[in-house]
Protein backbone atom coordinates (compact mmCIF):
# COMPACT_ATOMS: atom_id res chain seq x y z
CA UNK A 1 0.00 0.00 0.00
CA UNK A 2 1.49 3.52 -1.28
CA UNK A 3 0.54 6.51 1.06
CA UNK A 4 1.54 9.78 -0.41
CA UNK A 5 1.69 13.57 1.17
CA UNK A 6 2.52 17.19 -0.83
CA UNK A 7 2.83 20.11 -0.16
CA UNK A 8 4.58 23.19 -1.49
CA UNK A 9 5.25 21.50 -4.83
CA UNK A 10 6.68 18.22 -3.44
CA UNK A 11 5.20 15.04 -2.34
CA UNK A 12 6.73 12.61 -0.65
CA UNK A 13 5.14 8.51 -0.73
CA UNK A 14 5.79 5.67 1.78
CA UNK A 15 5.38 1.98 1.00
CA UNK A 16 3.17 -0.62 3.06
CA UNK A 17 3.50 -3.83 2.88
CA UNK A 18 0.01 -6.14 2.56
CA UNK A 19 -0.46 -9.83 2.98
CA UNK A 20 2.16 -12.10 1.28
CA UNK A 21 4.04 -9.45 0.28
CA UNK A 22 7.51 -7.52 1.45
CA UNK A 23 8.80 -4.09 0.87
CA UNK A 24 12.81 -3.41 1.13
CA UNK A 25 15.11 -0.99 0.18
CA UNK A 26 14.65 3.27 0.82
CA UNK A 27 13.90 4.44 -3.04
CA UNK A 28 17.70 5.49 -3.43
CA UNK A 29 19.36 4.90 -6.39
CA UNK A 30 21.92 2.59 -4.60
CA UNK A 31 18.98 1.35 -2.72
CA UNK A 32 15.56 0.81 -4.89
CA UNK A 33 12.60 -0.45 -3.28
CA UNK A 34 12.11 -3.73 -3.98
CA UNK A 35 7.92 -5.40 -3.52
CA UNK A 36 8.29 -9.88 -3.65
CA UNK A 37 5.52 -11.47 -3.29
CA UNK A 38 4.75 -15.26 -1.55
CA UNK A 39 2.72 -18.02 -1.40
CA UNK A 40 1.97 -20.99 1.08
CA UNK A 41 5.24 -22.03 -0.90
CA UNK A 42 8.63 -20.39 -0.48
CA UNK A 43 8.34 -20.11 -4.08
CA UNK A 44 5.47 -20.21 -6.70
CA UNK A 45 7.45 -22.64 -8.34
CA UNK A 46 7.89 -25.14 -6.04
CA UNK A 47 4.27 -25.51 -5.63
CA UNK A 48 4.04 -27.04 -8.75
CA UNK A 49 4.66 -30.30 -10.01
CA UNK A 50 4.25 -33.11 -12.83
CA UNK A 51 1.08 -35.63 -11.88
CA UNK A 52 -1.67 -38.14 -13.60
CA UNK A 53 -2.75 -35.62 -17.07
CA UNK A 54 -0.29 -32.44 -16.11
CA UNK A 55 3.01 -31.73 -17.09
CA UNK A 56 5.15 -29.26 -15.71
CA UNK A 57 8.61 -27.67 -16.52
CA UNK A 58 10.59 -26.32 -13.52
CA UNK A 59 13.47 -24.72 -15.73
CA UNK A 60 10.55 -22.43 -17.63
CA UNK A 61 7.13 -22.75 -15.34
CA UNK A 62 4.99 -23.89 -18.24
CA UNK A 63 2.10 -26.08 -17.35
CA UNK A 64 0.23 -28.61 -19.69
CA UNK A 65 -1.99 -31.57 -20.73
CA UNK A 66 -0.01 -34.88 -20.13
CA UNK A 67 -2.72 -37.17 -22.42
CA UNK A 68 -2.25 -41.10 -21.95
CA UNK A 69 -1.27 -43.10 -24.81
CA UNK A 70 -3.31 -46.30 -23.94
CA UNK A 71 -5.40 -48.24 -26.64
CA UNK A 72 -8.78 -46.46 -27.02
CA UNK A 73 -7.38 -43.36 -25.44
CA UNK A 74 -9.65 -40.43 -27.77
CA UNK A 75 -8.97 -37.33 -25.86
CA UNK A 76 -6.62 -35.01 -27.84
CA UNK A 77 -4.94 -31.77 -27.13
CA UNK A 78 -7.16 -29.03 -29.50
CA UNK A 79 -5.62 -25.63 -30.42
CA UNK A 80 -7.82 -24.02 -27.95
CA UNK A 81 -8.13 -27.08 -25.39
CA UNK A 82 -8.47 -30.55 -24.61
CA UNK A 83 -10.91 -32.32 -26.89
CA UNK A 84 -12.70 -35.40 -27.40
CA UNK A 85 -13.95 -35.73 -31.24
CA UNK A 86 -17.66 -36.99 -32.16
CA UNK A 87 -17.89 -39.97 -32.23
CA UNK A 88 -14.81 -41.28 -30.91
CA UNK A 89 -15.58 -42.88 -27.82
CA UNK A 90 -15.68 -46.93 -28.66
CA UNK A 91 -17.07 -49.51 -26.72
CA UNK A 92 -16.89 -53.40 -26.91
CA UNK A 93 -20.15 -54.59 -27.82
CA UNK A 94 -21.88 -58.28 -26.95
CA UNK A 95 -24.87 -60.38 -28.36
CA UNK A 96 -27.25 -58.72 -30.89
CA UNK A 97 -25.13 -55.43 -31.26
CA UNK A 98 -22.32 -54.62 -33.69
CA UNK A 99 -20.11 -51.22 -34.43
CA UNK A 100 -17.16 -50.02 -31.78
CA UNK A 101 -18.85 -46.38 -31.04
CA UNK A 102 -16.66 -45.00 -33.64
CA UNK A 103 -17.76 -42.59 -36.35
CA UNK A 104 -16.91 -45.04 -39.17
CA UNK A 105 -18.59 -47.76 -37.07
CA UNK A 106 -21.38 -46.83 -34.94
CA UNK A 107 -23.16 -48.92 -32.55
CA UNK A 108 -25.92 -50.65 -34.16
CA UNK A 109 -28.44 -53.65 -33.23
CA UNK A 110 -27.59 -56.80 -35.35
CA UNK A 111 -30.60 -57.03 -38.04
CA UNK A 112 -31.27 -59.70 -40.89
CA UNK A 113 -33.10 -59.09 -44.32
CA UNK A 114 -37.30 -58.89 -43.89
CA UNK A 115 -38.11 -62.32 -45.24
CA UNK A 116 -41.70 -62.35 -45.73
CA UNK A 117 -43.24 -60.27 -48.64
CA UNK A 118 -45.82 -58.13 -47.10
CA UNK A 119 -44.42 -54.71 -46.16
CA UNK A 120 -41.86 -54.07 -43.01
CA UNK A 121 -43.03 -50.64 -42.15
CA UNK A 122 -46.53 -51.89 -41.58
CA UNK A 123 -46.52 -55.21 -40.61
CA UNK A 124 -43.38 -55.47 -38.31
CA UNK A 125 -44.12 -56.32 -35.12
CA UNK A 126 -42.33 -54.45 -32.32
CA UNK A 127 -39.60 -54.47 -29.52
CA UNK A 128 -39.76 -53.22 -26.23
CA UNK A 129 -37.74 -52.42 -23.08
CA UNK A 130 -39.03 -54.38 -20.08
CA UNK A 131 -38.61 -53.36 -16.36
CA UNK A 132 -35.20 -54.69 -15.78
CA UNK A 133 -33.59 -52.76 -18.87
CA UNK A 134 -34.30 -56.67 -21.15
CA UNK A 135 -35.50 -56.29 -24.69
CA UNK A 136 -38.81 -58.27 -25.43
CA UNK A 137 -40.22 -58.82 -28.69
CA UNK A 138 -44.42 -58.93 -29.28
CA UNK A 139 -45.92 -61.91 -27.21
CA UNK A 140 -46.21 -65.43 -28.93
CA UNK A 141 -48.96 -66.54 -30.64
CA UNK A 142 -51.14 -69.40 -28.39
CA UNK A 143 -52.84 -72.17 -29.68
CA UNK A 144 -55.93 -74.07 -27.49
CA UNK A 145 -57.83 -77.15 -28.07
CA UNK A 146 -61.03 -77.77 -25.73
CA UNK A 147 -63.55 -80.55 -26.59
CA UNK A 148 -66.53 -81.86 -24.51
CA UNK A 149 -68.84 -84.73 -24.96
CA UNK A 150 -72.08 -86.33 -24.35
CA UNK A 151 -74.32 -89.95 -24.66
CA UNK A 152 -77.42 -90.33 -23.30
CA UNK A 153 -80.11 -93.20 -23.63
CA UNK A 154 -84.08 -93.26 -23.60
CA UNK A 155 -86.63 -95.89 -23.15
CA UNK A 156 -88.17 -94.83 -26.43
CA UNK A 157 -89.19 -91.42 -25.70
CA UNK A 158 -91.97 -89.66 -28.18
CA UNK A 159 -90.40 -87.11 -30.86
CA UNK A 160 -92.53 -83.78 -30.19
CA UNK A 161 -94.56 -82.74 -32.56
CA UNK A 162 -93.57 -79.08 -31.92
CA UNK A 163 -89.86 -78.06 -32.53
CA UNK A 164 -88.48 -78.77 -28.90
CA UNK A 165 -84.59 -78.51 -27.12
CA UNK A 166 -84.13 -81.76 -25.41
CA UNK A 167 -80.92 -81.98 -24.46
CA UNK A 168 -78.17 -79.73 -23.83
CA UNK A 169 -74.61 -79.94 -23.97
CA UNK A 170 -72.19 -76.42 -23.08
CA UNK A 171 -68.46 -76.38 -23.28
CA UNK A 172 -66.45 -73.33 -22.09
CA UNK A 173 -63.38 -71.81 -24.67
CA UNK A 174 -60.59 -69.67 -22.52
CA UNK A 175 -58.07 -67.90 -24.43
CA UNK A 176 -54.55 -68.30 -22.48
CA UNK A 177 -53.19 -65.47 -24.13
CA UNK A 178 -53.56 -62.69 -21.91
CA UNK A 179 -52.75 -59.49 -24.46
CA UNK A 180 -54.71 -60.19 -27.11
CA UNK A 181 -58.51 -61.54 -28.17
CA UNK A 182 -58.12 -65.33 -30.00
CA UNK A 183 -60.34 -66.22 -32.81
CA UNK A 184 -62.05 -70.24 -31.99
CA UNK A 185 -63.24 -72.71 -34.64
CA UNK A 186 -65.89 -74.66 -33.22
CA UNK A 187 -67.20 -77.78 -34.22
CA UNK A 188 -70.93 -79.39 -33.24
CA UNK A 189 -71.99 -81.98 -33.69
CA UNK A 190 -75.48 -84.45 -32.88
CA UNK A 191 -76.29 -87.91 -33.61
CA UNK A 192 -80.44 -89.76 -33.09
CA UNK A 193 -81.16 -92.70 -32.83
CA UNK A 194 -84.94 -92.45 -34.03
CA UNK A 195 -87.44 -95.43 -34.38
CA UNK A 196 -90.00 -94.70 -36.95
CA UNK A 197 -93.19 -96.93 -37.23
CA UNK A 198 -95.29 -97.41 -40.58
CA UNK A 199 -96.40 -93.77 -41.89
CA UNK A 200 -94.78 -91.78 -39.23
CA UNK A 201 -91.82 -89.53 -39.13
CA UNK A 202 -89.81 -86.97 -37.00
CA UNK A 203 -86.87 -84.20 -37.26
CA UNK A 204 -83.86 -83.07 -35.03
CA UNK A 205 -80.76 -80.61 -35.45
CA UNK A 206 -78.75 -78.11 -33.40
CA UNK A 207 -79.43 -75.16 -31.65
CA UNK A 208 -82.93 -74.95 -33.67
CA UNK A 209 -81.65 -75.58 -37.43
CA UNK A 210 -83.38 -78.64 -38.91
CA UNK A 211 -81.12 -80.93 -40.12
CA UNK A 212 -82.48 -84.55 -40.20
CA UNK A 213 -85.59 -84.96 -41.14
CA UNK A 214 -87.69 -88.40 -42.38
CA UNK A 215 -90.72 -90.00 -43.34
CA UNK A 216 -91.61 -93.65 -43.27
CA UNK A 217 -94.41 -94.16 -45.98
CA UNK A 218 -93.63 -98.07 -46.05
CA UNK A 219 -95.25 -100.59 -44.33
CA UNK A 220 -92.38 -102.24 -41.90
CA UNK A 221 -91.11 -99.99 -38.86
CA UNK A 222 -87.62 -98.16 -39.38
CA UNK A 223 -85.68 -98.82 -36.60
CA UNK A 224 -82.54 -96.95 -34.28
CA UNK A 225 -82.04 -95.47 -37.56
CA UNK A 226 -79.68 -92.07 -36.61
CA UNK A 227 -77.38 -89.73 -39.22
CA UNK A 228 -74.38 -87.58 -37.60
CA UNK A 229 -75.22 -83.79 -38.24
CA UNK A 230 -72.94 -81.29 -37.49
CA UNK A 231 -72.25 -77.01 -37.84
CA UNK A 232 -68.81 -75.48 -37.56
CA UNK A 233 -69.22 -71.74 -36.00
CA UNK A 234 -66.87 -69.29 -35.08
CA UNK A 235 -66.44 -67.19 -31.90
CA UNK A 236 -63.84 -64.29 -30.80
CA UNK A 237 -62.86 -64.90 -26.83
CA UNK A 238 -61.60 -61.86 -25.31
CA UNK A 239 -58.15 -61.73 -24.09
CA UNK A 240 -57.49 -63.82 -20.42
CA UNK A 241 -61.42 -64.47 -21.08
CA UNK A 242 -63.46 -67.00 -21.85
CA UNK A 243 -66.86 -67.91 -23.93
CA UNK A 244 -69.06 -70.24 -23.17
CA UNK A 245 -70.98 -72.23 -26.23
CA UNK A 246 -73.99 -74.24 -26.13
CA UNK A 247 -75.03 -76.70 -28.57
CA UNK A 248 -78.73 -77.71 -28.15
CA UNK A 249 -80.20 -81.02 -29.53
CA UNK A 250 -84.30 -80.05 -30.80
CA UNK A 251 -86.32 -82.39 -31.86
CA UNK A 252 -89.92 -81.85 -33.73
CA UNK A 253 -92.06 -83.22 -36.51
CA UNK A 254 -93.09 -86.24 -34.75
CA UNK A 255 -96.32 -87.87 -35.63
CA UNK A 256 -97.47 -91.86 -36.81
CA UNK A 257 -95.42 -93.29 -33.03
CA UNK A 258 -91.94 -91.71 -33.60
CA UNK A 259 -89.61 -92.21 -30.69
CA UNK A 260 -86.12 -91.64 -30.48
CA UNK A 261 -83.48 -94.00 -27.46
CA UNK A 262 -80.49 -92.01 -27.53
CA UNK A 263 -78.48 -89.12 -28.21
CA UNK A 264 -74.93 -88.50 -29.04
CA UNK A 265 -73.50 -85.16 -28.83
CA UNK A 266 -69.89 -82.97 -29.00
CA UNK A 267 -68.10 -80.09 -29.17
CA UNK A 268 -64.79 -79.33 -30.28
CA UNK A 269 -62.75 -76.06 -30.07
CA UNK A 270 -59.93 -74.67 -32.07
CA UNK A 271 -58.51 -71.60 -30.37
CA UNK A 272 -55.79 -69.49 -31.81
CA UNK A 273 -54.46 -65.52 -30.61
CA UNK A 274 -55.21 -63.26 -33.09
CA UNK A 275 -51.76 -60.90 -33.88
Amino acid sequence: MARCQCGGGDCSCVIQAGDNTTVTGSGSTVNPIIVSAVTNCSEVRTCLAAGPGVTYNPSTGAVGADVSAAAGNNLIINEDGLFVPTGAATVSVGCGLTGDGSASAPVQVGTQPWPFSCELDTQGGGVYCDSAGVLRSDPPVRAAFTQTSMNQTYNDLAIPLSETDIASLSMTISNPDPCRAAFAMVFEEADVSVTLPASSGGMYGINGDDMWALQNRGSAAINDTHVQVNKMINLVVPAGGSVTQTLDVSMGRGFGGASYSSIRAAMRSWLFSIP
